[in-house]
């Protein structure tokens, strides 16, 4: 295991890099006191691991309901053909007064 100070990592930094993928171990330090050590990447590391299928299996539940054609009102608001009051892209909605600056 080889020791380098910040100064030669970073000017040989690609150089140490191929080190390390080819499996050495280095350690940088500053003012020759280790602070870091850089090591490869275990191929098995960089894969992701694979999940189980079904682990929500059961925690859910869709009632027969939820297929059953919506209302008239509640349609209207899903397709844009109805808006309520309070919405702010209702163009019916009457502005506030303006009110009178105090003089």
């Amino acid at each position: 295991m080889e020791t380098v100070n910040v100064h030669e990592a970073k000017a040989h930094l690609s150089e140490y890099l191929a080190r390390v993928e080819a499996g050495e171990t280095l350690v940088i330090a500053r003012r020759n006191k280790p602070v870091a050590r850089l090591v490869p990447i275990l191929p098995e590391e960089t894969r992701p691991k694979k999940r189980p299928i079904g682990l929500a299996k059961g925690m859910g539940h869709v009632g027969p309901e939820f297929f059953e054609p919506l209302d008239a009102d509640l349609s209207g608001l899903f397709d844009g053909s109805k808006m309520l009051p309070s919405d702010p892209l209702n163009q019916h909605i009457n502005p506030a007064p303006e009110q009178a600056e105090p003089k």
